[in-house]
C-alpha cells in the first residue's frame, strides 16, 4: 500500500488493447491510476478490414501504420505508457507467417519473459493483465503465447535468481485474464432484435461453450464504453466503421446493455475477500478508507 497503484497489461497486437479492457484503463486513468501496455508484436501479419483504407500504399507499409494506430488508440484509453515488446506478429494457425524466423511465437520463450520481467520492474504494478489458457475460441498463436510469458513473468519478476540483469525484483499482488462472457453475447444479441437488426451473433457463437463460471470480476465501465469504441476507431485498418459486429448497436445503447469489462482472477499474492463478484482489480490493495 505504499506504492502508487499501478496496472500492466499484456496484449498480441495492435488493435488488442482497444477491444479487451479499454474501458477499465481509461476508469482507472481517471482515478490518476497509471496503466502501462506492452504490445508483443507490430501487428505486421494482420489484413487491411477496412475497405476504405485497402490500398497497396497502406498494404506496404502495415506495420508504420499500425504503429501509428496503436498511438491514437493509446492516447484515447490513457495509458500512461506504451512498450513494444519487439516481436513480428506470427499470423493465424498454418499461415506463412507462422515460419518467420522474428514472429513472436517462434521466439525463445526465456527471451521474451525477460523482456516482459524487465517492464514489470521498472513499472512496478500491482495488477497484470493478459489471457487466459482457454482460447479455443480464437487460437492465434500470438494470443496463446502472451498468455504463457505473461504467467511465467508473474512467477519470476519477484524472484532475485530470474534474469538479474532485468532489475531489482517485483512481484505484481494480482493475475487477471481477460473474459468474454457469453452473458455479455446474449445480451447484445437481443439487443439487435430488439431494435429490428439482424445479429451479428451467428450459430458459431452459440456452439461456443460458456466460461462464464471462470468470471470473479466485473468492472463498471458504462461511462467509458465510448472510449472503447473511439480507440476501435483508432484502428481504421483493422475495424471497418460499418461493422454491425463492432458497431451495429449504438454506443449509449450497447453501454447499457451491457456496462462492464469482465475478468478471471488466475491468481493473488493478496487474500480474497467476501463471496461476491470483486468490482475492483485493486480489490484488497487499497488502504482503507478513513471514517
Amino acid at each position: 500500500m505504499d506504492q502508487p497503484l499501478r496496472l500492466l497489461t499484456v496484449h498480441a497486437h495492435p488493435d488488442d488493447e482497444a477491444s479487451k479492457g479499454a474501458g477499465t484503463v481509461a476508469r482507472y486513468a481517471d482515478e490518476g491510476i497509471e496503466a502501462t501496455l506492452v504490445c508483443c508484436t507490430g501487428g505486421e501479419a494482420g489484413d487491411v478490414l477496412n475497405p476504405a483504407l485497402d490500398t497497396p500504399e497502406v498494404r506496404a507499409d502495415i506495420g508504420a501504420v499500425r504503429r501509428a494506430e496503436l498511438q491514437r488508440s493509446v492516447d484515447i484509453i490513457g495509458y500512461a505508457r506504451w512498450d513494444m515488446l519487439g516481436y513480428r506478429d506470427s499470423g493465424m494457425p498454418d499461415s506463412e507467417h507462422n515460419a518467420h524466423p522474428d514472429c513472436f511465437a517462434r521466439a525463445p520463450l526465456d527471451e521474451a519473459v525477460g523482456r516482459l520481467v524487465a517492464l514489470i520492474r521498472r513499472d512496478r504494478p500491482q495488477v497484470l493483465v493478459s489471457y487466459g489458457e482457454e482460447q479455443s475460441g480464437y487460437p492465434h498463436p500470438d494470443h496463446l503465447r502472451a498468455h504463457e510469458i505473461t504467467l511465467a513473468a508473474w512467477h519470476a519478476a519477484g524472484d532475485p535468481e530470474r534474469f538479474p540483469e532485468a532489475g531489482d525484483p517485483w512481484a505484481p499482488s494480482k493475475l487477471y485474464y481477460t473474459a468474454w462472457a457469453r452473458t455479455r453475447f446474449l445480451a447484445l444479441h437481443q439487443a439487435f432484435l430488439d431494435h429490428g437488426l439482424e445479429s451479428p451473433f451467428d450459430d458459431a457463437w452459440f456452439a461456443r461453450p460458456s466460461h462464464d463460471h471462470l468470471i470473479t470480476t466485473r468492472i463498471d465501465v458504462e461511462r467509458y464504453y465510448h472510449v472503447r469504441a473511439d480507440a476501435l476507431r483508432a484502428h481504421a485498418t483493422q475495424v471497418d466503421p460499418t461493422s454491425p459486429f463492432w458497431f451495429g448497436l449504438p454506443d449509449d445503447v450497447a453501454a447499457k446493455i451491457y456496462p462492464w469489462d469482465d475478468y478471471e482472477l488466475a491468481d493473488t499474492r493478496v487474500p480474497v475477500t467476501g463471496d461476491g463478484v470483486e468490482d475492483d482489480l485493486f480489490h484488497g490493495l487499497r488502504a482503507p478508507v478513513s471514517s
